[in-house]
């Protein structure tokens, strides 16, 4: 039977079928499909997950009221076993149900677990491991194997000495919307694993910035020796255990303690802090020693102290302490009464051990006192994941192919000697996949658009597979590609005309044999011709119906065209304003140059005024400018296609002879600096910060993942970001970019780019500018908006506003941080948000600042917080004044 009879034959099952897929999606527009997330119970703060390894179904825990799911939610492999010695459960009985079940991996050389906490990444997370070998298999011989935390070696794990129980725990801000926790097997014993936890911590505490902390030690002051604490007292879920001074005892206050206030940011719970140890004989020292292993000698220490005061003080009675942190003496501390306060780090260098002691000062007439401390030592995790969008690529398509390889899991390139089989990557920072061979991998179904994203792929075998449908065109437009192989298939249609012609150019190996559908010459085009005339007659039933539902589809989407024909007017009037000026006509336009209303790398800037009486700006290049002929057309032509409405736009250039000069949309309001600076009596509101922070975010997220080739600023800061009447934000300055080919290209530069202050600290030691350096500067922008702080304050000391800012944040004191100008106007907990974003921007190693499009998303979520925190107090004031029946009084 032939494909027209067959059309024929039943009309109306076309009909039904047509209708129902565009019933389906009528009025979805172009919204981007999202998998449903897989609900995770949580505790405390949403994005925590819990997993007891090896159990069938989720449970509660009676003791705890944790929520543990059952890990076949988060792993591929592996196998559930029981564990029959309840020795360690015993002994720590607020570990509840995990340690009766484990899982063992004894296939695969790497198995993963993935996590994807709720709240994404741009979050500091605690991630706790338990393992308890128990001799579940009988053979009394405990495995040593290692574990991976994303990319990056975190423990080597050695179940011995006896008690075969461990639990590791590490601090990390994370990077990626997942995590992988990977077991690795090293000849020495299946791996296995008892329990995995994350939990989401405040960012404002363990203030780690490039660093990951592995705890050491957790102490407090608890009477019994088996007894911790934890969730529900300890909000973050940390375990803590008892420790026992020397020649001290134990003191108690069964009082509530303020574990809510300011100075508590550290969350320490009231069962922490009611008890404390002192001297046991009077003044005497609180002493500790701990000594690391010699593998990790070289490693960085941090202590944290925590302390209340729980004896209630007479009147002239004072207990003032001061801590001595191996030999280094620190400054005295006055405790109050029921009031937590912690010290943090200190800035000098702790490596091999730490020994503290503390005392009372001369001042003091009460011993001194310790409620709880915490150690941890730094983890150097160099590594760097493989290219973000040929992670999600690569994924995509394990997923679409449902490809279950053993060793596909986690990273797809680091480290190298666990690379994904079937793929080849490149070195250095932030691998590509530039190899993938996929040949007889029993692939079905048509092409995905996801090999579409390996922009790095060099070579492509999809051959001995059962991919059906056409050859896709966009595998022409890969840029780097140079060998496809796509034989024995079942592909049809006819070869895209850009893969003929480099295969006949000779820069694509092409290899197309054993797919008996698939076209080769032009006299596939006729036959197709002929083919189609059947199904077109066929089809004359239905065109009615199809009529009637386009009709549906238009009214259904016509508030989004017009929206989108408001903003295509806009670009077109944009760009009808492009055009080119002769030099006189811009002498006519500045008036002989008469006002000068800036100066920046190329020369002064002048107002001008076109014919039509609108305002301008105009750039004229100097013969002195540092910048030559070629950087000015570079910045022609880039304005030239580049619109965005936080951009600031170019209405024309003139290029005659050695006059060059660019004629740019005038900002009324200046730049931000001037708003910023001591001398301005016109003083930005918060909520008006936050909307430039916003609208600045807007434009660079624009330049780098808008614009193809994306394109880098070079030279972010508050001068470059101007103000329109209405006090809308844009950046200026950004033609002097270089366009980059792929996403984490970077320029080498052998003169300065940017700004001191806002330059990216890796430009001085490497030498490279990219779109990471460019969130370097915006942080400083941030940091310049909330601080109202110039970026560096010139003193007796040039100091850095990151200098300056460190120890207020490490004491959590947002009053001092944010502008005293404001006077308090500003919500604290959307202040709070902002500088975390700042401080995430400029983390020292580039590669770990954020992408603009999530700084944008978390400062939109800042702006919603504060005008929803701005409302309220509307609303209340209302209420109140009506209450009152007093009439408000105009501000």
């Amino acid at each position: 039977m032939t494909a027209g009879k067959t059309l024929v034959f039943k009309p109306w099952a076309w009909a039904v079928f047509i209708l129902a897929v565009l019933m389906v999606g009528l009025c979805a527009g172009h919204d981007k499909h999202v998998e449903p997330r897989k609900l995770v119970t949580t505790i405390g703060r949403p994005g925590s997950i819990s997993i007891d390894c090896g159990v069938n179904e989720g449970y509660p825990d009676e003791l705890s009221g944790i929520y543990y799911s059952s890990d076949s939610d988060f792993v591929t492999a592996g196998e559930n076993k029981p564990v029959t010695s309840d020795k360690d459960i015993a002994t720590h009985p607020q570990l509840g149900k995990m340690l009766n079940t484990l899982r063992s991996f004894p296939e695969g050389k790497k198995n993963c677990y993935t996590l994807k906490p709720e709240h994404g990444k741009g979050h500091h997370y605690m991630v706790r491991v338990f393992f308890n070998y128990a001799n579940y298999d009988g053979l009394r011989k405990p495995p040593t194997f290692e574990v991976y935390l994303g990319v990056n070696h975190w423990i080597t794990v050695p179940l011995e000495n006896g008690h075969w129980y461990w639990n590791y725990e590490i601090i990390q801000f994370l990077w990626t919307d997942t995590i992988d926790v990977c077991l690795v097997n090293i000849g020495s014993g299946v791996p296995i694993i008892a329990g995995l936890e994350l939990r989401l911590l405040n960012d404002s505490i363990y203030q780690i910035e490039s660093r990951v902390l592995q705890k050491v030690d957790r102490w407090d002051m608890i009477y019994h020796e088996f007894e911790t604490t934890r969730y529900k007292d300890d909000v973050y879920d940390r375990v803590w255990f008892h420790q026992t001074f020397p020649k001290a005892r134990l003191i108690q206050n069964m009082e509530n303690i303020d574990i809510q206030a300011s100075n508590n940011n550290y969350g320490i719970p009231t069962e922490v802090l009611r008890m404390a140890t002192q001297p046991l004989n009077g003044w005497n020292s609180l002493n500790y020693s701990y000594i690391m292993l010699p593998e990790d000698s070289s490693r960085e220490l941090y202590v944290y102290f925590h302390f209340a005061e729980i004896v209630n003080t007479t009147k002239g009675q004072l207990r003032e302490i001061f801590i001595t942190l191996n030999g280094v003496k620190l400054a005295p501390i006055t405790l109050e009464y029921l009031k937590p306060q912690s010290i943090g780090p200190q800035n000098f260098s702790m490596k091999g051990y730490v020994n503290f002691s503390i005392d009372a000062t001369v001042e003091s007439n009460l011993p001194p006192l310790l409620n709880a401390f915490e150690i941890y030592m730094d983890v150097n995790f160099s590594e760097s994941p493989t290219n973000a969008m040929d992670v999600d690529a690569i994924k995509d398509i394990k997923q679409t192919y449902k490809i279950s390889r053993d060793d596909w899991q986690g990273d797809p390139c680091v480290p190298k000697r666990y690379v994904w089989s079937g793929l080849y990557c490149s070195s250095g920072n932030s691998p590509r996949i530039i190899s993938l061979n996929l040949r007889s991998s029993n692939l079905q179904g048509i092409i995905s658009s996801s090999f579409f994203n390996l922009t790095a792929l060099e070579t492509l075998d999809l051959s001995n597979n059962e991919l059906m449908g056409p050859v896709p065109e966009f595998l022409a437009q890969l840029p780097n590609l140079k060998v496809l192989y796509l034989s024995g298939n079942k592909l049809k249609g006819q070869i895209p005309l850009a893969l003929k012609e480099k295969s006949n150019k000779g820069t694509l190996q092409l290899s197309l044999d054993e797919n008996p559908d698939l076209c080769r010459t032009d006299a596939c085009e006729n036959n197709n011709k002929r083919v189609v005339l059947p199904i077109v007659a066929s089809t004359v039933s239905i065109v009615a119906l199809l009529i009637f539902l386009s009709v549906l589809l238009i009214i259904c989407k016509i508030k989004k065209r017009r929206q989108k024909g408001a903003k295509l007017k806009e670009e077109q009037s944009m760009k009808s304003k492009n055009r080119t000026f002769t030099y006189s006509q811009i002498a006519d336009i500045t008036s002989n140059f008469t006002m000068v209303i800036g100066e920046g790398g190329f020369g002064k800037v002048y107002l001008g005024t076109l014919t039509d009486g609108t305002h301008v700006a105009v750039k004229v290049l100097s013969s002195s400018s540092k910048q030559g002929y070629r950087e000015f057309r570079a910045e022609a032509q880039l304005l030239m296609i580049v619109h965005h409405k936080n951009l600031v736009s170019l209405v024309g250039y003139c290029d005659e002879d050695d006059n060059k000069a660019l004629v740019y949309e005038y900002m009324a309001n200046g730049n931000l600096r001037q708003h910023l600076s001591d001398g301005n009596r016109n003083i930005l509101s918060w909520i008006k910060r936050l909307q430039i922070a916003v609208d600045a975010a807007h434009g660079l997220e624009y330049l780098h993942n808008g614009c193809r080739p994306p394109i880098v600023h070079r030279d972010l800061k508050t001068s470059n970001i101007l103000l329109t009447e209405n006090i809308q934000a844009k950046l200026a300055d950004f033609g002097l970019s270089r366009a980059f080919s792929t996403e984490f290209a970077s320029h080498i530069s052998t003169s300065l780019a940017g700004t001191p202050g806002y330059l990216d600290p890796e430009f001085h030691s490497l030498g490279v500018i990219n779109k990471k350096s460019d969130v370097y500067s915006f942080g400083i922008v941030l940091l310049e908006l909330v601080c109202g702080q110039p970026v560096i304050t010139r003193g007796e000391e040039r100091n850095h506003i990151i200098e300056w800012i460190n120890p207020l944040i490490e004491r959590g004191d947002i009053q001092r941080i944010i502008d005293p100008r404001l006077q308090g106007e500003f919500n604290m907990n959307a202040a709070w948000k902002v500088v975390e974003i700042a401080m995430s921007c400029v983390l020292p190693i580039g590669i770990k600042r954020p992408d603009m499009s999530h700084v944008v998303s978390e400062l939109k979520e800042c702006l919603d917080l504060e005008m929803g925190s701005t409302e309220t107090q509307r609303m209340e004031s209302q209420r109140l004044n009506n209450s009152l029946e007093i009439t408000p009084l105009a501000r």
